[in-house]
């Protein structure tokens, strides 16, 4: 079938409406099923087809759960034409990460090495999302062991960037990213240890979010960094993630009076000077979000010049790579031919590291998530906006630019939400911006790109696949 569905009659007489499913999004779907539209049967259907399309040059998804999602979306809609949905979510078809366990898939984080393992139960998260009647279709490529930010698997194959053939999609979850932006589910999860939800949805030009540390379980994950990896999920929009979130964490949404109105939020608009190079693209990228930020409520400048941020960056990859190490120690240990050289000789020589430097990395990514918490009382400010990246996507064939996670690794210092989206309508893709609030207030960061991307409109998607 093709990725445009004729609609069933429905109350509202929908007729013979074609609706594109790729583009309907989270929000849309369930609005579809609703209305009786669309059916999870016509769209985990009209997906399938997308992948078998693209996914052989895109390579973001790695294993499908093809029967199973069938199934699934059967049982969903029966339970929407009972009128008895789980969730808005019921039957809405999404990725995962393949360092996030999915009953009966490979669940090996794009390491060789446990390349034949078959998770035996769901991750926590994974489970929730069933419980809401979300369908996984499958898992997704990564950048191996989720220590990089490129997606160029040794193992399992380089993953595309949907906007231009021959640059990278980001990573770690750059399956993730890329997926989501070619319309091959309607979200994904992936995982994020500095920045490894937030970069490749920039790069992809779609939307994602960072919860605070703890929000989401994080049983059933393989480990880069317990101190530091968060698991979030990637969508089209704002509104997508608002309405995942309390499904994928297990708790009821926020009253509206949690989180100041949109409007009342005081927005502090980050400057860094020279602290940390940006390219010419993604500044004035910035001075349109500056001037959309003023439109949707009072701003303040935020001075962020004074931050060492590649010295704090370093100090959370030393942190990552003890940790990875500890994590992966065993495996290291029975099968060091399925780890490639470049993944093992980062591991192995965190784990070199005498213990003062060690105690100092974690001493450091400490007052850095410090400094970071202190900004909003300091300036007052409900949330801070940076970029999301210095750069955009580049070419597998370039350098890697050492500062991918400069602006993104600050909030996992601080366990604190951060959620990124396009900042403008331009570009291929644009570049995008990040929202970040204080811990345990993701509705705040939430709330500020919800009203930044209602003022900026709809944003781009790749040619070629819409």
């Amino acid at each position: 079938m093709s990725d445009e569905v004729v609609a069933a009659p429905g109350a509202a007489g929908a007729g013979a409406e074609r609706l594109d499913v790729a583009r309907l999004d989270v929000t849309g779907l369930g609005a579809a099923y609703g209305a009786g539209r669309l059916t999870p049967l016509d769209a985990v259907e009209a997906f399938l087809e997308r992948i078998d399309r693209f996914n052989p040059a895109l390579n973001a998804f790695l294993a499908l759960r093809r029967d199973a999602a069938l199934e699934e979306a059967r049982a969903s809609t029966e339970r929407w034409r009972a009128g008895a949905p789980l969730s808005s979510l019921d039957g809405v078809p999404y990725g995962v990460k393949a360092n996030i366990a999915v009953e009966d898939l490979p669940w090996h984080g794009g390491v060789a090495a446990y390349r034949d393992r078959v998770a035996e139960k769901d991750a926590a998260c994974v489970s929730l999302l069933r419980k809401g009647g979300a369908i996984a279709l499958g898992t997704l490529n990564m950048h191996e062991g989720a220590l990089g930010a490129v997606t160029d698997n040794p193992h399992f194959g380089r993953c595309g960037n949907p906007w231009k053939e021959g640059a990278t999609p980001g990573g770690s979850s750059g399956g993730s990213g890329a997926a989501v932006a070619a319309g091959l589910c309607a979200f994904a999860l992936g995982t994020d240890t500095m920045g490894s939800v937030r970069i490749p949805s920039a790069y992809c030009g779609i939307a994602a979010h960072k919860p605070s540390k703890g929000a989401v379980p994080a049983e059933g994950l393989i480990d880069l960094s317990p101190t530091l990896d968060h698991i979030g999920p990637h969508a089209h929009t704002i509104a997508d993630l608002m309405d995942i979130l309390p499904v994928l964490t297990g708790r009821p949404a926020a009253p509206a009076s949690a989180a100041p109105a949109p409007i009342d939020l005081r927005i502090g608009i980050a400057f860094w000077g020279g602290a940390v190079d940006v390219d010419s693209a993604v500044a004035e990228a910035h001075e349109e979000a500056k001037r959309i930020a003023k439109r949707i409520g009072p701003t303040a400048r935020v001075d962020l010049s004074g931050i060492d941020f590649g010295a704090f960056r370093r100090k959370g990859l030393l942190v990552s790579e003890v940790e990875g190490f500890a994590a992966h120690q065993p495996m290291l240990a029975r099968r060091p031919e399925g780890f490639s050289p470049a993944f093992r000789d980062l591991l192995e020589w965190g784990a070199r590291q005498p213990p003062e430097k060690i105690d100092a990395a974690y001493a450091g990514i400490r007052l850095a998530g410090a400094r970071l918490a202190a900004l909003f009382a300091e300036e007052r400010v409900d949330v801070i906006m940076t970029p999301a990246t210095p750069q955009g996507p580049f070419d597998f064939a370039d350098a890697v630019p050492a500062n991918q996670a400069d602006f993104t690794a600050m909030a996992n210092f601080a366990g604190a939400p951060a959620t990124v989206l396009p900042a403008s309508r331009r570009g291929a893709p644009p570049a995008s911006v990040q929202f970040i609030a204080p811990k345990g207030r993701d509705d705040i960061a939430l709330a500020a790109a919800r009203a930044f991307e209602e003022a900026r409109g709809e944003a781009p998607r790749p040619p070629g696949y819409f």
